[in-house]
C-alpha cells in the first residue's frame, strides 16, 4: 500500500482544500493521471498519481482542509 500525502506547496502554505477527486475508491489508476485537486488561498493544484495501481481509500472529502504532510489517499500498486 502506498500513501499518498499532501506535498509542500511553497511560499509558508500550510493547508489546502480538496476541490474534487478525479477517481472514486476501487477504480484504477495509472502514474501521472491527475488523483485530487486540491486549492489553496493562492492557487489551485493538481496532485498526480505517483503509481500505477487502484485506489483503495480517500482520507478526506471534498471542501475538508487538509495539511502539508497528511494522507490523502492509499493506492495499493498493482
Amino acid at each position: 500500500m502506498y500513501e499518498v500525502r499532501l506535498p509542500p506547496l511553497g511560499e509558508g502554505i500550510e493547508k489546502a482544500t480538496i476541490s474534487y477527486w478525479y477517481f472514486e475508491e476501487g477504480q484504477k489508476i495509472n502514474k501521472d493521471q491527475d488523483l485530487v485537486e486540491i486549492a489553496t488561498d493562492k492557487a489551485v493544484f493538481n496532485i498526480p498519481c505517483p503509481i500505477n495501481g487502484v485506489l483503495v481509500k480517500r482520507l478526506f472529502q471534498e471542501s475538508e482542509e487538509v495539511k502539508v504532510g497528511e494522507v490523502l489517499a492509499i493506492i495499493e500498486q498493482q
